[in-house]
Protein backbone atom coordinates (compact mmCIF):
# COMPACT_ATOMS: atom_id res chain seq x y z
CA UNK A 1 0.00 0.00 0.00
CA UNK A 2 1.31 3.43 -0.94
CA UNK A 3 -1.30 5.28 1.04
CA UNK A 4 -5.01 6.05 1.10
CA UNK A 5 -7.03 6.14 -2.09
CA UNK A 6 -6.41 9.48 -3.76
CA UNK A 7 -7.78 8.70 -7.22
CA UNK A 8 -9.92 11.82 -7.16
CA UNK A 9 -9.96 14.75 -4.75
CA UNK A 10 -11.15 18.33 -4.47
CA UNK A 11 -8.36 20.79 -3.81
CA UNK A 12 -8.02 22.81 -0.61
CA UNK A 13 -8.94 26.40 -1.51
CA UNK A 14 -8.74 29.37 0.82
CA UNK A 15 -12.11 31.03 1.48
CA UNK A 16 -13.84 28.31 -0.53
CA UNK A 17 -13.57 24.78 0.87
CA UNK A 18 -15.01 25.47 4.30
CA UNK A 19 -17.23 23.00 6.15
CA UNK A 20 -20.37 24.12 4.32
CA UNK A 21 -18.74 23.69 0.94
CA UNK A 22 -17.53 20.22 1.91
CA UNK A 23 -20.97 19.09 3.08
CA UNK A 24 -22.36 20.28 -0.26
CA UNK A 25 -19.64 18.46 -2.21
CA UNK A 26 -20.21 15.29 -0.21
CA UNK A 27 -23.84 15.29 -1.32
CA UNK A 28 -22.54 15.12 -4.89
CA UNK A 29 -19.85 12.46 -4.37
CA UNK A 30 -19.40 9.92 -1.61
CA UNK A 31 -15.91 8.87 -2.58
CA UNK A 32 -13.89 11.94 -3.58
CA UNK A 33 -11.35 12.98 -0.96
CA UNK A 34 -12.11 16.44 0.42
CA UNK A 35 -9.67 18.93 1.94
CA UNK A 36 -10.08 21.80 4.35
CA UNK A 37 -8.85 25.28 3.67
CA UNK A 38 -5.30 25.72 4.92
CA UNK A 39 -5.19 26.34 8.68
CA UNK A 40 -1.93 27.48 10.24
CA UNK A 41 -0.47 25.50 13.11
CA UNK A 42 -0.44 28.66 15.23
CA UNK A 43 -4.16 29.16 14.62
CA UNK A 44 -4.90 25.60 15.69
CA UNK A 45 -2.83 25.98 18.86
CA UNK A 46 -4.16 29.40 19.85
CA UNK A 47 -7.51 29.83 18.13
CA UNK A 48 -11.09 28.63 18.42
CA UNK A 49 -10.58 24.98 17.52
CA UNK A 50 -14.26 24.14 17.23
CA UNK A 51 -14.67 26.90 14.65
CA UNK A 52 -11.44 26.18 12.81
CA UNK A 53 -11.51 22.38 12.80
CA UNK A 54 -15.10 21.33 13.39
CA UNK A 55 -16.69 19.33 10.58
CA UNK A 56 -19.67 17.10 9.87
CA UNK A 57 -19.08 13.36 9.94
CA UNK A 58 -20.66 13.07 6.50
CA UNK A 59 -17.53 14.71 5.08
CA UNK A 60 -15.33 11.60 5.41
CA UNK A 61 -12.89 10.99 3.84
CA UNK A 62 -11.63 14.47 4.67
CA UNK A 63 -8.11 15.81 5.15
CA UNK A 64 -6.92 18.72 7.29
CA UNK A 65 -4.43 20.94 5.51
CA UNK A 66 -1.94 22.65 7.82
CA UNK A 67 0.47 25.49 7.19
CA UNK A 68 3.63 26.11 9.14
CA UNK A 69 7.33 25.41 9.39
CA UNK A 70 7.89 24.67 13.09
CA UNK A 71 8.04 20.88 13.56
CA UNK A 72 6.95 21.05 17.20
CA UNK A 73 3.93 23.24 16.51
CA UNK A 74 2.94 21.24 13.42
CA UNK A 75 3.18 17.99 15.35
CA UNK A 76 0.89 19.34 18.06
CA UNK A 77 -1.56 20.74 15.51
CA UNK A 78 -1.56 17.42 13.65
CA UNK A 79 -2.34 15.55 16.86
CA UNK A 80 -5.22 17.92 17.55
CA UNK A 81 -6.49 17.42 14.00
CA UNK A 82 -6.37 13.65 14.36
CA UNK A 83 -8.28 13.91 17.64
CA UNK A 84 -10.98 15.86 15.79
CA UNK A 85 -11.32 12.89 13.44
CA UNK A 86 -9.55 13.91 10.23
CA UNK A 87 -8.48 11.07 7.94
CA UNK A 88 -5.26 12.71 6.76
CA UNK A 89 -2.98 15.59 7.68
CA UNK A 90 -1.68 17.48 4.65
CA UNK A 91 1.19 19.97 4.81
CA UNK A 92 0.92 22.98 2.51
CA UNK A 93 4.17 23.52 0.60
CA UNK A 94 2.55 25.17 -2.39
CA UNK A 95 0.78 28.41 -1.47
CA UNK A 96 2.70 31.42 -2.90
CA UNK A 97 1.00 34.35 -1.16
CA UNK A 98 3.06 37.11 0.50
CA UNK A 99 1.34 36.50 3.83
CA UNK A 100 2.30 32.85 3.70
CA UNK A 101 5.91 33.66 2.85
CA UNK A 102 6.16 36.09 5.74
CA UNK A 103 5.07 33.28 8.03
CA UNK A 104 7.69 30.97 6.45
CA UNK A 105 5.31 28.38 5.18
CA UNK A 106 3.76 27.44 1.86
CA UNK A 107 5.74 27.34 -1.39
CA UNK A 108 8.83 29.05 0.01
CA UNK A 109 9.52 25.83 1.92
CA UNK A 110 10.39 24.08 -1.33
CA UNK A 111 13.77 25.74 -0.90
CA UNK A 112 14.16 23.94 2.44
CA UNK A 113 13.43 20.24 1.87
CA UNK A 114 15.30 19.27 5.02
CA UNK A 115 13.02 21.43 7.15
CA UNK A 116 9.93 19.99 5.46
CA UNK A 117 11.26 16.50 6.16
CA UNK A 118 11.70 17.43 9.83
CA UNK A 119 8.12 18.70 9.93
CA UNK A 120 6.78 15.53 8.34
CA UNK A 121 8.78 13.32 10.68
CA UNK A 122 7.55 15.24 13.73
CA UNK A 123 3.92 15.00 12.62
CA UNK A 124 4.19 11.31 11.79
CA UNK A 125 5.57 10.66 15.25
CA UNK A 126 2.40 12.10 16.78
CA UNK A 127 -0.37 10.74 14.55
CA UNK A 128 -1.45 7.43 13.08
CA UNK A 129 -3.27 8.89 10.06
CA UNK A 130 -1.25 9.56 6.87
CA UNK A 131 0.82 12.74 6.69
CA UNK A 132 0.94 14.01 3.10
CA UNK A 133 2.44 16.98 1.28
CA UNK A 134 1.02 19.33 -1.36
CA UNK A 135 3.72 21.17 -3.30
CA UNK A 136 4.64 22.80 -6.62
CA UNK A 137 7.11 21.49 -9.18
CA UNK A 138 9.47 24.20 -8.00
CA UNK A 139 9.86 27.88 -7.17
CA UNK A 140 11.43 30.82 -8.97
CA UNK A 141 14.63 29.83 -10.79
CA UNK A 142 14.87 26.34 -9.36
CA UNK A 143 15.59 23.60 -11.87
CA UNK A 144 12.25 21.77 -11.83
CA UNK A 145 13.82 18.41 -12.63
CA UNK A 146 16.56 18.40 -10.01
CA UNK A 147 14.76 20.58 -7.46
CA UNK A 148 11.57 18.54 -7.35
CA UNK A 149 13.52 15.27 -7.24
CA UNK A 150 15.61 16.45 -4.30
CA UNK A 151 12.58 17.81 -2.48
CA UNK A 152 10.49 14.65 -2.89
CA UNK A 153 13.30 12.24 -2.07
CA UNK A 154 14.24 14.18 1.07
CA UNK A 155 10.65 14.36 2.32
CA UNK A 156 9.90 10.76 1.35
CA UNK A 157 12.87 9.66 3.45
CA UNK A 158 11.00 11.13 6.44
CA UNK A 159 8.07 8.82 5.72
CA UNK A 160 5.78 10.82 3.45
CA UNK A 161 4.27 8.49 0.85
CA UNK A 162 1.73 10.80 -0.81
CA UNK A 163 2.64 13.93 -2.79
CA UNK A 164 0.03 16.16 -4.40
CA UNK A 165 1.91 18.17 -7.01
CA UNK A 166 0.58 21.35 -8.57
CA UNK A 167 2.15 21.14 -12.01
CA UNK A 168 3.35 24.75 -12.08
CA UNK A 169 6.22 26.58 -10.52
CA UNK A 170 5.41 29.23 -7.93
CA UNK A 171 7.02 32.62 -8.52
CA UNK A 172 7.42 34.14 -5.10
CA UNK A 173 8.31 37.58 -6.41
CA UNK A 174 6.35 39.50 -9.02
CA UNK A 175 3.20 37.37 -9.28
CA UNK A 176 0.06 37.48 -7.18
CA UNK A 177 -1.47 34.26 -5.85
CA UNK A 178 -4.07 34.42 -8.62
CA UNK A 179 -1.38 34.94 -11.28
CA UNK A 180 0.54 32.02 -9.80
CA UNK A 181 -2.46 29.82 -10.58
CA UNK A 182 -2.53 30.90 -14.22
CA UNK A 183 0.71 32.39 -15.58
CA UNK A 184 3.47 29.85 -14.84
CA UNK A 185 3.16 27.18 -17.55
CA UNK A 186 1.74 23.79 -16.67
CA UNK A 187 4.20 20.91 -16.87
CA UNK A 188 2.26 17.70 -16.40
CA UNK A 189 5.16 15.81 -17.91
CA UNK A 190 7.32 16.67 -14.91
CA UNK A 191 4.72 15.17 -12.54
CA UNK A 192 4.45 12.05 -14.67
CA UNK A 193 8.21 11.61 -14.68
CA UNK A 194 8.21 11.92 -10.91
CA UNK A 195 5.76 9.04 -10.64
CA UNK A 196 7.54 6.91 -13.22
CA UNK A 197 10.84 7.26 -11.37
CA UNK A 198 9.29 6.62 -7.93
CA UNK A 199 6.59 3.97 -8.36
CA UNK A 200 6.47 3.31 -4.62
CA UNK A 201 5.08 6.80 -3.96
CA UNK A 202 1.52 7.97 -4.48
CA UNK A 203 1.63 10.96 -6.83
CA UNK A 204 -1.46 13.10 -7.40
CA UNK A 205 -1.51 15.77 -10.10
CA UNK A 206 -3.17 19.15 -9.57
CA UNK A 207 -3.41 22.37 -11.56
CA UNK A 208 -5.46 23.46 -14.55
CA UNK A 209 -7.58 20.29 -14.80
CA UNK A 210 -10.94 21.40 -16.15
CA UNK A 211 -13.04 18.25 -16.53
CA UNK A 212 -13.49 14.70 -15.31
CA UNK A 213 -12.39 13.30 -18.64
CA UNK A 214 -9.17 15.28 -18.42
CA UNK A 215 -8.67 14.05 -14.87
CA UNK A 216 -9.23 10.46 -15.98
CA UNK A 217 -6.59 10.76 -18.70
CA UNK A 218 -4.01 11.69 -16.08
CA UNK A 219 -4.65 8.40 -14.28
CA UNK A 220 -2.82 6.55 -17.03
CA UNK A 221 0.35 8.15 -15.66
CA UNK A 222 -0.20 9.07 -12.00
CA UNK A 223 -2.18 7.77 -9.05
CA UNK A 224 -4.73 10.52 -8.72
CA UNK A 225 -6.08 13.82 -9.94
CA UNK A 226 -7.14 16.83 -7.88
CA UNK A 227 -9.58 19.43 -9.20
CA UNK A 228 -9.90 22.90 -7.73
CA UNK A 229 -11.67 25.78 -9.42
CA UNK A 230 -13.46 23.59 -11.98
CA UNK A 231 -15.08 21.56 -9.21
CA UNK A 232 -16.06 24.68 -7.31
CA UNK A 233 -17.42 26.73 -10.19
CA UNK A 234 -19.28 23.84 -11.84
CA UNK A 235 -19.97 21.60 -8.85
CA UNK A 236 -22.43 19.25 -10.51
CA UNK A 237 -19.56 17.62 -12.38
CA UNK A 238 -18.78 15.98 -9.02
CA UNK A 239 -21.99 13.98 -9.33
CA UNK A 240 -20.28 11.72 -11.89
CA UNK A 241 -17.11 11.11 -9.85
CA UNK A 242 -18.20 7.97 -8.01
CA UNK A 243 -19.19 6.17 -11.20
CA UNK A 244 -16.27 7.36 -13.32
CA UNK A 245 -13.44 6.96 -10.82
CA UNK A 246 -14.64 4.45 -8.24
CA UNK A 247 -16.82 2.06 -10.26
CA UNK A 248 -19.84 2.76 -8.07
CA UNK A 249 -23.15 1.56 -9.50
CA UNK A 250 -25.25 4.06 -7.54
CA UNK A 251 -26.83 6.52 -9.98
CA UNK A 252 -25.62 10.10 -9.62
CA UNK A 253 -27.79 12.34 -7.46
CA UNK A 254 -30.08 14.79 -9.18
CA UNK A 255 -29.71 18.48 -8.46
CA UNK A 256 -33.03 18.37 -6.63
CA UNK A 257 -31.74 15.55 -4.42
CA UNK A 258 -28.63 17.56 -3.63
CA UNK A 259 -30.62 20.61 -2.54
CA UNK A 260 -33.01 18.48 -0.51
CA UNK A 261 -30.04 16.80 1.13
CA UNK A 262 -28.60 20.19 2.01
CA UNK A 263 -31.76 21.43 3.71
CA UNK A 264 -31.16 19.76 7.12
CA UNK A 265 -27.64 21.18 7.24
CA UNK A 266 -28.97 24.65 6.39
CA UNK A 267 -31.69 24.39 9.01
CA UNK A 268 -29.20 23.38 11.72
CA UNK A 269 -26.79 26.14 10.76
CA UNK A 270 -29.42 28.86 10.82
CA UNK A 271 -30.95 27.54 14.03
CA UNK A 272 -27.50 27.75 15.61
CA UNK A 273 -27.20 31.44 14.74
CA UNK A 274 -25.43 31.09 11.40
CA UNK A 275 -26.33 32.91 8.20
CA UNK A 276 -27.84 31.08 5.26
CA UNK A 277 -25.45 32.83 2.88
CA UNK A 278 -22.53 30.99 4.52
CA UNK A 279 -23.91 27.91 2.75
CA UNK A 280 -25.60 29.33 -0.31
CA UNK A 281 -22.52 31.07 -1.68
CA UNK A 282 -21.05 27.65 -2.45
CA UNK A 283 -23.98 26.31 -4.47
CA UNK A 284 -24.59 29.14 -6.95
CA UNK A 285 -23.05 27.12 -9.79
CA UNK A 286 -25.14 23.99 -9.22
CA UNK A 287 -27.31 24.60 -12.30
CA UNK A 288 -24.54 25.98 -14.49
CA UNK A 289 -25.43 25.41 -18.15
CA UNK A 290 -29.01 24.44 -17.34
CA UNK A 291 -32.19 26.29 -18.15
CA UNK A 292 -33.15 28.48 -15.20
CA UNK A 293 -29.60 28.74 -13.85
CA UNK A 294 -29.65 32.54 -13.90
CA UNK A 295 -32.96 32.72 -12.04
CA UNK A 296 -31.62 30.23 -9.49
CA UNK A 297 -28.50 32.32 -8.87
CA UNK A 298 -30.43 35.58 -8.76
CA UNK A 299 -32.95 34.25 -6.27
CA UNK A 300 -30.28 32.97 -3.91
CA UNK A 301 -27.97 35.97 -4.32
CA UNK A 302 -30.73 38.40 -3.46
CA UNK A 303 -32.49 36.55 -0.65
CA UNK A 304 -29.88 34.41 1.13
CA UNK A 305 -27.83 37.38 2.48
CA UNK A 306 -30.88 38.93 4.13
CA UNK A 307 -31.18 38.94 7.88
CA UNK A 308 -33.26 35.99 9.06
CA UNK A 309 -33.12 34.10 5.76
CA UNK A 310 -33.76 30.41 6.31
CA UNK A 311 -33.89 27.12 4.46
CA UNK A 312 -37.14 28.15 2.78
CA UNK A 313 -35.02 30.29 0.45
CA UNK A 314 -33.44 27.10 -0.87
CA UNK A 315 -36.85 25.52 -1.38
CA UNK A 316 -38.01 28.60 -3.26
CA UNK A 317 -34.92 28.58 -5.46
CA UNK A 318 -35.59 24.95 -6.35
CA UNK A 319 -39.14 25.84 -7.36
CA UNK A 320 -37.88 28.78 -9.42
CA UNK A 321 -35.41 26.72 -11.41
CA UNK A 322 -37.79 23.82 -11.94
CA UNK A 323 -40.50 26.14 -13.21
CA UNK A 324 -38.01 27.68 -15.62
CA UNK A 325 -36.87 24.23 -16.78
CA UNK A 326 -40.48 23.23 -17.39
CA UNK A 327 -41.06 26.36 -19.44
CA UNK A 328 -43.80 27.59 -17.12
CA UNK A 329 -41.94 30.72 -16.06
CA UNK A 330 -40.46 31.59 -12.71
CA UNK A 331 -42.12 32.70 -9.53
CA UNK A 332 -39.42 35.37 -9.43
CA UNK A 333 -37.50 36.71 -6.55
CA UNK A 334 -40.08 39.33 -5.63
CA UNK A 335 -43.01 36.91 -5.45
CA UNK A 336 -41.06 34.18 -3.73
CA UNK A 337 -40.03 36.64 -1.06
CA UNK A 338 -43.59 37.67 -0.35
Amino acid sequence: MTGPDHRFSVAPMMDWTDRHCRVFHRLLTRRARLYTEMVTADAVLRGDRARLLGFDTVEHPVALQLGGSDPVKLAEAAAIGEAFGYDEINLNVGCPSDRVQEGRFGACLMAEPGLVADCVAAMRARVTVPVTVKCRIGIDDQDAEAGLATFVDTVAAAGCRVFVVHARKAWLQGLSPRENREIPPLDYGRVRRLKAARPNLTVVVNGGIGSLDEAARHLAHVDGAMLGRAAYQNPYLLAQVDQQFFACDRPPPTRREVIEGLLPHAERHVAGGGRLNNIVRHILGLYQGERGARAFRRHLSELAPREGAGAEVLRQALAVVEQAAAGTGSAGVRHAAE
